[in-house]
């Protein structure tokens, strides 16, 4: 029994770290009801722009700083050159137009700051603690916490303030948002820039735990699964679906690797996520569709 808390809590945990990631795509589809691939070239300029001001003797709160600046600044920009003059079209075109981004911050990361691999220290030891007779991964904790905490900060934001009542018209009908008042580039900078901080935070946690390099960018994959659990609209969902996906990983890969020859971890979220969509195409919390005929 010990062993099978320890493996399911350490999935519960390590599923945070992709829940950090997925919340990235749910608050551009929740805008736009776009499917934002740049999600995690995102992720990997913001981690890597933090550790090249790190490098260059910059403190840590000054890098930090200093990163969210410039996601900032990113999103500025990928409103007034890519989205706004893009507005009004279909769907298949802004996600188009994400996967082009995706590879140019991928090749401007690699031209500003180098393609080597950078080792990144939070300060955050990845030790053991142990709570009873159950181990737990010191890093795993407060990557939780940090996941739970964005959670009630843009849960607060989308259903608690003018904007998140402004952000969930421009998803639900963008011409209605617009005929009522509704600045839509205003709205699209905003939730990129936050799409961007939290990018941020999930590229230092991934960064601190594998090291920041290009393949950082593929953690992008592993969200994908948490979201067609827990659903592209839902933020809670996210985190739910991270969740499922780690544990649900571990507890495979102790139980049903040893009778498959092992590597189930790989492929094992997807076989689930196509579970889910046999079974509940929107996900646990995600809005269904509703089409009039």
């Amino acid at each position: 029994m010990n062993f099978f808390l320890e493996t399911l809590i350490g999935g519960l945990l390590a599923g945070t770290l992709y829940s950090l990631v997925a919340l990235g795509f749910v608050l551009i589809y929740k805008a736009s009801g776009v499917f934002n691939f740049a999600q995690g070239a995102m992720l990997l300029f913001a981690a890597l722009t933090f550790a090249s001001l790190h490098e260059h003797g910059w403190s840590f709160a000054m890098a930090l700083l200093g990163a969210a600046a410039v996601m900032v600044l990113a999103a500025v920009l990928i409103e007034r050159l890519v989205l706004r003059p893009l507005a009004n079209r279909s769907q298949i075109t802004l996600f188009m137009a994400t996967l082009g981004l995706s590879f140019i911050l991928e090749g401007l990361a690699q031209g500003l700051m180098g393609a080597q691999v950078r080792a990144l220290d939070l300060g955050i030891d990845d030790v053991p603690l142990f709570l009873g007779e159950i181990m737990v991964s010191e890093f795993d904790l407060i990557a939780a916490g940090v996941a739970g905490l964005l959670v009630v900060v843009l849960g607060l934001l989308f259903n608690r303030t003018r904007l998140g009542i402004a952000l969930r018209a421009v998803a639900d009908d963008t011409r209605a948002a617009l005929s009522i008042g509704i600045d839509l580039n205003r709205i699209w900078r905003i939730v990129w820039a936050v799409a961007g901080l939290v990018g941020l935070v999930a590229g230092l946690l991934w960064g601190a735990r594998q090291g920041v390099q290009f393949s950082l960018s593929l953690v992008v994959l592993k969200a994908l699964p948490v979201l067609i659990i827990g659903g592209f609209t839902s933020i809670g969902g996210a985190i739910v679906g991270g969740l499922i996906v780690g544990a649900a990983e571990n507890l495979a890969e102790a139980y049903l690797g040893p009778l498959v020859g092992g590597g189930i971890t790989p492929w094992f979220a997807y076989v689930l996520a196509v579970v889910f969509l046999y079974l509940r195409p929107a996900g646990l919390f995600g809005e269904r569709a509703i089409e009039r005929v």
